[in-house]
C-alpha cells in the first residue's frame, strides 16, 4: 500500500508492505505515532522513499526498531511502482507454487469429484491468483470455467487455433491473441488415448501468455492440464457402459429386431444417463429420436466414435455412439430442438475442420426425427442415404439431411465414383479447358444461365453483361460440347454435371 496519510490504519487489512514518501512527518514525534498505527493494523514492513524529504530520519528508524517493524530505505532512483511490481510478482509466484503443489497432491481426489471438481479448482485459481481458465472441447463447448467471461466467438477461435496447432505438430503451449488479449492453450489428452487424435481431447485455455510466467506459475498450468486430462479419463470410464448399449442398439437395428427390444435398450440408456447426471428424472428424453450415419477418412481407426461423443455432448450428453467398422459410426440420440437437425449437427462439427489434415474428412447423414423405437430401422437407412449425399460433396466436414433425399443428389450419390467422374468430364472438360486458356468465364456463365431457368435477360443482368455477350458465350459452350441449351434434356445434363463439380 502506498500512502502519505497521517492515519492509514483503517485502510490496511494486515500483511501489507506500506510505502510512504514521509510527507506526514512534520516533527520527530510523528514517526512514533505513524509506526504504531500501521503496526496495530498489521503491516508487515515499511518502505520509506527518500525522494521528497531525503534520507530516512533516525527517529523513524528508532520507532520501527521499538515496534520490531522491518524498515526499508527506498532510494530516489527506485520508483514505488517498481517495488510494487516486484513484490506482486514474488507473492504471486509463491502462491502459484502453493496452488500447484495443492493441485498436484489432490489431482486424483479432485478428479473423482467430477466436473464440479474442475470448476472448484478453476474458481480457486480465479479468486486467489486472478487467473481465468477454461476447459474446452475441440468444438468450443465449455466443460468448466466461467463461460460468461468467454464469448462463443472466442471459444470457437481458441478451439480452431488449438486444433490447427496440433495438426501442425507445434509444441505446446499454443499461444493465441484475440481482441480480448493473449491466451495459452494446453492439450489435456486422456490417459491411453492416441496422441494423434486430438479431435476428441479437452483443451485447457488460460488467459495470458504462459511462457512469460515464473517457473512456479508455469508448473501450476502444467499440473492443471494433467488434472483436466485425469477428469477426461474419468469421463471416458463413465461412458463405457453407454458404449456397450450403443453397440447393442446398432446390432438390434441391423438384424431388424422387435421394436420393443430396441425400446428397452434405449430406456436403459436413458436411465443410466439420468443417474450419471445426478437427476431424479427417469421418464426419458421424449418419444422422438435422430439417427446419424457417419464415416471418416484420414483418421486413425476407431477415432470417429470418441470424436462424435465429445462433439454431440454439446447438444445432448445422451447420444449413443456405436462403432461401425474401423472408420464408421452410427449415432442414436434424442431429437434436437432445432428447425433443421442437419444444420445443428453441421454447426456442432464445423470447428473440427481446423484439425483435419489434407486427407482428413468426416461425412455425416442425418435422418428425419423418428417417432418411437419402431421407426429407427427406417431412420438408419435414411441416414445412410443422406451420408452418401454428404460424401459426394467437397469439404472436410460435410453433413446432409433428410430434406435432400427427394433431390436428384440422392441419385448422384448412388452412382459409382468412376461413372460420375466420366459423366462430368464428357460434359465440362472442354469448357473448363477453354476457360483456362482464354479466361472466358464460360463455366460461371453456364451456372448462371441454368439458375435463371434459361432467361436471357435475367441471366445477363445477373452477370452484368450485355445480352449479346451472353448469347455469344452460350453459343461457344454449345460449340465445344455439341449440346443444345434450348433443349431440356441437355440443360438437365449440364446441371447434374455442375452438381458433381
Amino acid at each position: 500500500m502506498t500512502t502519505d496519510l497521517q492515519d492509514p490504519g483503517r485502510y490496511l487489512h494486515g500483511g501489507e508492505l506500506v510505502l510512504t514518501g514521509m510527507l506526514w512527518r512534520t516533527a520527530p514525534a510523528d514517526s512514533e505515532r505513524f509506526v504504531r498505527t500501521i503496526v496495530t493494523a498489521g503491516a508487515a514492513a515499511l518502505g520509506a522513499g527518500e525522494v521528497e524529504v531525503g534520507p530516512v530520519p533516525a527517529d523513524l528508524a528508532e520507532a520501527c526498531r521499538r515496534h520490531r517493524l522491518p524498515l526499508l530505505a527506498v532510494p530516489d532512483d527506485v520508483a514505488f511502482g517498481a517495488v510494487t511490481e516486484y513484490v506482486g510478482r514474488q507473492v504471486s509466484a509463491d502462491r502459484a507454487a502453493d496452488l500447484a503443489a495443492l493441485v498436484d497432491r489432490h489431482r486424483l481426489l479432485v478428479s473423482a469429484a467430477g466436473a464440479g471438481g474442475l470448476d472448484a479448482v478453476l474458481d480457486l485459481l480465479g479468486g486467489d491468483l486472478d487467473l481465468d481458465c477454461w476447459v474446452l472441447t475441440p468444438t468450443g463447448r465449455v466443460v468448466a470455467g466461467p463461460a460468461e467471461h468467454l464469448p462463443p466467438a472466442d471459444r470457437d477461435q481458441l478451439a480452431r487455433a488449438h486444433l490447427a496447432a496440433q495438426r501442425q505438430r507445434r509444441r505446446p503451449p499454443h499461444r493465441v491473441r484475440l481482441a480480448t488479449g493473449p491466451y495459452s492453450l494446453l492439450p489435456a489428452a486422456a490417459d491411453g488415448r492416441d496422441a494423434d487424435t486430438p479431435l476428441a481431447d479437452w483443451i485447457l485455455a488460460v488467459a495470458g501468455d504462459v511462457t512469460e510466467w515464473t517457473p512456479g506459475r508455469q508448473r501450476l498450468a502444467e499440473n492443471l492440464a494433467r488434472l483436466v486430462a485425469a477428469e477426461r479419463t474419468r469421463r471416458d470410464e463413465g461412458r463405457r457402459l453407454r458404449r456397450r448399449i450403443a453397440d447393442e442398439v446398432l446390432t438390434l437395428l441391423q438384424r431388424d429386431a422387435d421394436p420393443a427390444e430396441i425400446g428397452r435398450a434405449l430406456q436403459a440408456s436413458t436411465t443410466m444417463a439420468t443417474r450419471y447426471e445426478g437427476s431424479t428424472e427417469t421418464s426419458g428424453p421424449g418419444p422422438q429420436w435422430l439417427v446419424l450415419s457417419a464415416d471418416a477418412t484420414g483418421l486413425p481407426d476407431g477415432a470417429l466414435r470418441p470424436i462424435l461423443e465429445e462433439a454431440l455432448a454439446g447438444a445432448t450428453d445422451r447420444a449413443l455412439v456405436a462403432a461401425l467398422g474401423p472408420t464408421g459410426a452410427v449415432v442414436v440420440l434424442p431429437a434436437l430442438d432445432a428447425p433443421v437437425p442437419a444444420d445443428a449437427v453441421r454447426a456442432l462439427l464445423a470447428p473440427l475442420e481446423a484439425g483435419l489434415g489434407s486427407e482428413g474428412r468426416i461425412t455425416v447423414g442425418v435422418c428425419a426425427p423418428a417417432a418411437e423405437s419402431g421407426g429407427l430401422r427406417g431412420a438408419l437407412e435414411e441416414a445412410r442415404h443422406a451420408r452418401r449425399i454428404a460424401a459426394a460433396r467437397v469439404g472436410r466436414v460435410c453433413v446432409a439431411g433428410p430434406e435432400e433425399l427427394a433431390s436428384h443428389v440422392l441419385l448422384l450419390a448412388a452412382v459409382p465414383d468412376e461413372v460420375r467422374r466420366a459423366f462430368r468430364s464428357r460434359l465440362l472438360d472442354k469448357v473448363i479447358a477453354y476457360d483456362l486458356e482464354h479466361q472466358a468465364d464460360l463455366v460461371r456463365t453456364l451456372e448462371a444461365f441454368l439458375r435463371s431457368d434459361g432467361s436471357w435477360t435475367r441471366c445477363a443482368a445477373q452477370l452484368h453483361v450485355h445480352v449479346n455477350t451472353l448469347r455469344y458465350r452460350i453459343g461457344r459452350i454449345e460449340e465445344l460440347t455439341g449440346r443444345d441449351l434450348s433443349r431440356l434434356e441437355d440443360r438437365v445434363d449440364f446441371y447434374l454435371a455442375l452438381e458433381l463439380s
